[in-house]
């Protein structure tokens, strides 16, 4: 559904997308309105590289708490995690994820996950678009976003994706 329609929801829905990542994590709030998406707000969360892990764990929790409390979405929705060729970096992006979806469920919100390929399928129309196909699209389907980096895109990718894959 490229121009921006999602399937019909009879109530406005706020949705958050995330993009785990230890480094910088991404997040976008859409709201579907019957079958309209609509750009809320998306930022995202970075983290010191030279800081402790349990103190970058806890930036990620805390930056994902406030996102929730400043716009109190109905529902959130993440990337399922892929398994990188380095363990390390795998076990960085589970620890990262885990603090992410924490926040989560300590607000109550119930988070989706998707698989990257459906992301991209429901953003662009195959699941095997580049980055900067999706971001085109992102300012098709949110024209006048203006979108925090390419985290931040990645996420309001997964919240566009949500509203086309999960039942209402």
């Amino acid at each position: 559904m490229a121009d921006g329609q999602a399937a019909y929801c009879p109530h406005p829905v706020l949705i958050l997308g995330l993009d785990p990542s230890l480094s910088c994590t991404g997040w976008g709030i859409v709201r579907i309105d019957g079958s309209r998406i609509a750009h809320i707000a998306n930022g995202q969360i970075p983290t010191d590289a030279k800081a402790p892990m349990a103190a970058r764990l806890a930036a990620l929790q805390a930056g994902v708490a406030a996102v929730i409390a400043a716009h109190h979405p109905d529902r959130a929705a993440a990337e399922e995690i892929y398994v990188n060729k380095n363990p390390q970096s795998t076990l960085k992006l589970a620890q990262a994820r885990g603090a992410v979806l924490a926040a989560c469920g300590a607000a109550g919100l119930t988070v989706a996950e998707h698989a990257a390929r459906l992301v991209k399928k429901a953003v662009v129309g195959t699941g095997a678009a580049e980055k900067s196909q999706v971001q085109a699209m992102l300012k098709v389907l949110l024209p006048g976003a203006q979108i925090a980096g390419v985290d931040a895109a990645d996420a309001l990718a997964v919240a566009i994706a949500d509203a086309h894959l999960s039942p209402r």
